[in-house]
C-alpha cells in the first residue's frame, strides 16, 4: 500500500491540535483525557519515553524490515489500532474510516463492542482481518450471540476486556453529559454550531449508535433508559468462570486486553488463551496505578515463551512503538493516535497517521542500525 503523507501534519502533535479545533469540545475531552487527575494518562507516555536505545552504527548492516508474524499471519509493521467506544462521536463513520485503512495497510483492527460500526459491516470492509474486542455482557445468551456474529463474520481474533469491571470517574464527561445516562446541554449545542464541519458530517452520516448492540436494545428507548439498558446488561467484570466458556466457543485466536500484572498473565496462560495486552485502558480507570511500560518489563521476560504479550496505553508516535517493542512487547496497539488523525483529516486521517507512525518507526530502527522487529530489546539500554 502506497503511503500518502500530509506534510502539513508531519506527527501526532499536529494531528491532535488540529483535531481539536475541528470536534466539539466534549468529543475532544472524551477522546483526550483519562480519570480523576489524568496522573496516569500522562505517566504512561512519560515512562515509555523515558526507555533509552543504543545504536550500533560499526556493523554489517542490510537493511531493515518492518514485517512481523502474530498469529499466524503476517503484518506489514508491527502496531495496530486499539479499540475505542463511540468513535463515530468523535468523527462520523470513524470506525468504517480506520478499519478500511488498516486493511489496506495490513495491520489489525480491533473494533470495540460499543463503537458506532457493527460487527458485519468492519468485518465486511476488513475482508476478514478485524479483531473483535467483546465488552462481557451479563447474560450468556448475548454473549454467545456476540461470539457467534464475530465467527460467522470471520475475525481470526476474539479480544476480552478484563479492565473495566467499574466505569472510571471522569470529571470532564460528567460535566460534558457522557456518563451514563448521556444528555445534551446547552453548552454542548453551542460547541456543535462551532463546529459546522464536524456537524454536517454528522448529519449526513446519523447519529452515532451501538450497531453492533441495535437488534438488542428495545425500540423508543430514550437517552436515559439507553443508559439503564447499558448499565443492566454489561458487567465488565472477568473471573476464570466467565472466561473458561468463551475458550471453549471460541475457535479463534483468544487475548484478554488490560492484564497489568504477573498474577493475571498466569491465569491466562492457565486458561489456556493465546495473548495478553498490557494495558491499563489509556490512563481511563485507575489513576494511581503503573503505567503499563513498567509491568511490560516484567511479564515480556517470563512469559514470552508460553503466551504472546503485546501492550497499548501511551504510545503515541513510531519511537513509542519501538521503546515499547524493544521492553519485550511483540505488538503494539495505539488509540487515540488514530482518532487524533481521523477528527483531523476526516477520510484520509487512518492512512495519513499509519504513514507517519511507519516513517518514524523505520527512521528509529534505521537509526539503530535494527534490521529486524525481533532485535529491537537488544538496543535497549
Amino acid at each position: 500500500m502506497e503511503e500518502k503523507y500530509n506534510s502539513n501534519y508531519p506527527d501526532i502533535d499536529y494531528l491532535r491540535a488540529k483535531a481539536k479545533k475541528r470536534i466539539p469540545r466534549f468529543a475532544f475531552e472524551y477522546l483526550d483525557g483519562g480519570c480523576n487527575a489524568e496522573v496516569n494518562l500522562r505517566r504512561n507516555t512519560e515512562e515509555i519515553r523515558e526507555i533509552l536505545l543504543k545504536p550500533y552504527y560499526l556493523r554489517d548492516y542490510q537493511g531493515i524490515s518492518l514485517k512481523t508474524n502474530l498469529f499466524g499471519k503476517e503484518y506489514a509493521a508491527p502496531f495496530g489500532i486499539s479499540p475505542i467506544g463511540l468513535q463515530g462521536m468523535i468523527w462520523p463513520k470513524a470506525p468504517e474510516i480506520l478499519a478500511k485503512a488498516a486493511f489496506e495497510h495490513n495491520i489489525p483492527y480491533i473494533l470495540s463492542t460499543v463503537s458506532t460500526a457493527d460487527i458485519e459491516t468492519i468485518g465486511e470492509i476488513s475482508q476478514g482481518n478485524a479483531w473483535f474486542q467483546l465488552y462481557h455482557p451479563k447474560e450468556a445468551d448475548l454473549r454467545d450471540k456476540l461470539i457467534q456474529r464475530a465467527a460467522d463474520a470471520e475475525y481470526p481474533v476474539l479480544v476480552i476486556l478484563s479492565d473495566v469491571p467499574t466505569f472510571g470517574y471522569r470529571s470532564k464527561e460528567i460535566i460534558n453529559g457522557l456518563s451514563i445516562p448521556p444528555r445534551m446541554s446547552l453548552n454542548n449545542i453551542l460547541q456543535i454550531m462551532g463546529r459546522p464541519r464536524w456537524a454536517m458530517e454528522t448529519l449526513m452520516a446519523g447519529p452515532p449508535e451501538f450497531k453492533t448492540l441495535k437488534p438488542y436494545i428495545p425500540k423508543g428507548l430514550n437517552l436515559k433508559h439507553l443508559g439503564m439498558f447499558m448499565n443492566q446488561t454489561f458487567s465488565g467484570r472477568l473471573n476464570e468462570e466467565r472466561i473458561k466458556p468463551i475458550r471453549d466457543k471460541w475457535k479463534g485466536k483468544l487475548v484478554i486486553k488490560g492484564v497489568a500484572s504477573e498474577e493475571d498473565v498466569q491465569k491466562a496462560v492457565d486458561l489456556g488463551l493465546d495473548g495478553v495486552i498490557v494495558s491499563n485502558h489509556g490512563g481511563r480507570q485507575l489513576d494511581h496505578g503503573e503505567s503499563t511500560i513498567k509491568p511490560l518489563q516484567e511479564i515480556a521476560p517470563k512469559f514470552k515463551d508460553q503466551i504472546t504479550v503485546m501492550m497499548d496505553s501511551g504510545i503515541r508516535t513510531g519511537p513509542d512503538i519501538a521503546s515499547t517493542l524493544a521492553s519485550g512487547a511483540e505488538f503494539a496497539f495505539l488509540g487515540r493516535s488514530f482518532m487524533y488523525g481521523v477528527a483531523a483529516l476526516g477520510k484520509e486521517g487512518g492512512t495519513h497517521t499509519i504513514s507517519i507512525l511507519k516513517r518514524q518507526f523505520r527512521q528509529v530502527m534505521e537509526q539503530l542500525c535494527c534490521e529486524t522487529v525481533a532485535d529491537l530489546p537488544k538496543h535497549k539500554i
